[in-house]
């Protein structure tokens, strides 16, 4: 069942200014944006009813998923995916004006991704210069607003710029030029955001967890389970299990609805096989 936009309380990976707070942004311009330090703090705000959803990173076109929010999901949560967020990611080198003339600078501090992000620029330009990880690209920049004394640097978006009042030193200093990271807008309830703005392709994430007899061959009848059906997977990943080496779960992104006759045919052929399943549920993506 769908939900219609209303005024709801956000949690999101703060602080104000993060890329998170943008994506927050885009699907609930009119909701009332709660910034949390960590992503456990976003996810358990919701799963306490402190607030109706928690907007947190997925993955990065370049750096990868972000483990602590799949494992998260897994491990501890009970919640679904009600709608995912695609941006584009953006990274500046900020400075305190005061500062906008330094010869050199102690250390540049960002998010370790935004710091990966943007290896070969650093690399040339700031080669002998320490790189520092903070807690978000944001919260760098709020540090650096915070300490005009000292020739620090961060890495982070336009929005921490006006922000903090900060200036650009070098725009657009990414490595590649066609980075975007996915969000997940999560909701102890199975619904699908919708609100204006969203593709009409929908998407269903599950957790799959493979017999515990480990029997040859399991793999390939999993996937088979979705390749006859004509059920297209946009993604698989495999996440540690934490019980042992060698124990993985499986992230399934599936382009199909989970109410959908093939979908519950597919579930049904998993639990034959001995899988678990855990669903995120359905939703659409917004840009």
């Amino acid at each position: 069942m769908a939900e219609k936009s209303r005024q709801h309380q956000i949690s999101f990976l703060g602080p104000e200014a993060s890329f998170t707070h943008l994506a927050a942004l885009k699907v609930f311009p009119e909701g009332s944006l709660l910034p949390f330090t960590t992503i456990p703090e976003c996810i358990e705000a919701v799963a306490e009813d402190r607030v109706d959803y928690a907007v947190v990173p997925l993955e990065n076109a370049l750096e990868g998923s972000v483990p602590l929010t799949i494992d998260y999901l897994f491990h501890e949560a009970q919640l679904f995916v009600t709608a995912e967020v695609l941006s584009p990611i953006e990274q500046h080198l900020l400075v305190h004006p005061e500062n906008r003339y330094a010869e050199s600078f102690e250390a540049i501090y960002s998010h370790p991704h935004a710091l990966a992000q943007c290896h070969k620029f650093l690399f040339y330009t700031y080669k002998t210069t320490p790189l520092e990880q903070f807690s978000s690209t944001s919260a760098a920049a709020k540090m650096v607003s915070e300490l005009p004394e000292r020739p620090i640097a961060a890495i982070g978006n336009e929005f921490s710029a006006q922000k903090y009042g900060l200036d650009i030193l070098h725009r657009d200093i990414h490595d590649f030029h066609f980075n975007h990271t996915r969000f997940f807008v999560l909701s102890k309830t199975n619904h699908q955001l919708d609100t204006a703005g969203h593709d009409e392709t929908i998407k269903t994430t599950l957790m799959i967890s493979l017999p515990e007899d480990d029997r040859s061959g399991v793999l390939h009848q999993v996937l088979s389970v979705f390749a006859w059906r004509k059920l297209n997977l946009s993604k698989i990943e495999s996440r540690p299990l934490k019980t042992g080496l060698g124990n993985y779960f499986f992230i399934v992104d599936v382009l199909a609805e989970e109410s959908e006759p093939m979908m519950k045919g597919a579930y049904e052929e998993l639990a034959a096989i001995g899988c678990s399943v855990k669903t995120l549920g359905s939703y659409y993506t917004y840009k």
